[in-house]
């Protein structure tokens, strides 16, 4: 049987983002958002058992045993030519018994321009106040989005920024920021806890990992209110969807109050998505954004967020861009086929055969 260590080796070489170990079936790797299988033997039970214990510490088997699915990170030495990464896992049983999965995080934090990421965002770490959101679906690149925005804060802004993480991701040493990083299941019980607990912990910036649940989108909105740039993901596909996704979280006779908090709290939405390049070398991410301006809050203060998209239309000039419009301008530079831009897109017109 192979080390955990090799399996993970194998990814790096093959440029993979995550492998698989699961029950009766070889070892899987997903490359450019493809899954692969790898050459080698079926694991048995005992085998991905073994290899989730290479990785787990006492207390992950455990919950792993008591809830029968744990979150993990972990950073691994894969030798002198590999060197050592960071992953994001979890663990979890299925009908065949025990399932690995776990993304490899670089270890140096991405700048936006490596990541292709527009100047606008630049402008949405400089607020001192206020709610930015990075939205699109598992995998697309939230979280490496976030980190470049907070890498930058760190080293431009004399500030103290928490993050709330599950589990924590990218390490970030500090610079001109202190940071602070919580992982949510080891340093603190949930997401609202370590929210309610951040806002008497002297922050300038609060990160949420993920706005998953009432209290915490009603806490993160507040704390945005009150003083604090707040960052949060979601795991919405557009900026008009992130909005009804908040407000909808909310009861029916809270949401007229929340609409006019959002509308003035709101600063930006990041939602993106990673299409295959038209050469197969790899992915070129489609962006979206969405900057509050008069036009914006007042659509969403007045539950008008289906006119959201028209005036992302009409706000280019400030940096705003709708996703067809992305994707249309990676079709045009030749960056994505005719068929990827077409399956992806609302507006399928500049796509038609002739």
């Amino acid at each position: 049987m192979s080390s955990l260590v090799d399996y993970l080796a194998a990814l790096h070489d093959c440029g993979g983002s995550d492998l698989h170990l699961a029950s009766g079936v070889p070892p899987v790797v997903r490359v450019y958002g493809e899954m692969k299988t790898l050459d080698a033997a079926p694991l048995s039970p005992e085998e991905v058992a073994a290899l989730a214990c290479e990785v787990l510490s006492d207390e992950g088997r455990m919950k792993l045993l008591e809830t029968k699915n744990v979150d993990f990170s972990a950073e691994i030495d894969l030798g002198p030519e590999r060197g050592t990464w960071r992953y994001r896992g979890n663990a979890y049983f299925q009908k065949n018994g025990i399932n690995v999965v776990m993304r490899a995080i670089p270890a140096k934090v991405p700048t936006l321009a490596e990541l292709s990421m527009p100047s606008i965002l630049e402008k949405f770490i400089s607020y001192h106040h206020g709610l930015v959101l990075a939205t699109g679906q598992a995998g697309c690149g939230k979280s490496s989005t976030i980190a470049a925005m907070i890498n930058l804060i760190n080293e431009t802004r004399a500030v103290h920024v928490i993050t709330i993480e599950d589990p924590i991701e990218y390490l970030f040493i500090n610079k001109k920021a202190l940071i602070n990083q919580r992982q949510v299941g080891r340093d603190v019980e949930s997401f609202s806890l370590a929210l309610k607990g951040a806002l008497r912990e002297d922050p300038d910036v609060i990160f949420v990992g993920e706005l998953r649940d009432l209290e915490t989108i009603s806490l993160a909105i507040t704390a945005a209110e009150t003083g604090h740039l707040v960052l949060g993901t979601l795991h919405t596909n557009s900026a008009a969807k992130t909005v009804d996704r908040l407000i909808d979280a909310f009861p029916i006779e809270q949401q007229a109050q929340i609409r006019t908090m959002l509308s003035e709290s709101l600063r930006g939405v990041v939602a993106q998505q990673l299409i295959p390049r038209a050469d197969g070398r790899g992915r070129a991410v489609a962006v979206e954004i969405l900057v509050n301006n008069v036009s914006i809050a007042n659509s969403i203060r007045d539950g008008k967020t289906y006119q959201i998209p028209m005036s992302m239309q009409t706000g280019r000039k400030i940096g705003m861009c709708t996703m067809d419009s992305a994707i249309l301008k990676l079709f045009e530079e030749g960056v994505i086929s005719k068929d990827e831009a077409r399956s992806r897109s609302v507006n399928k017109a500049p796509y038609r055969q002739n």
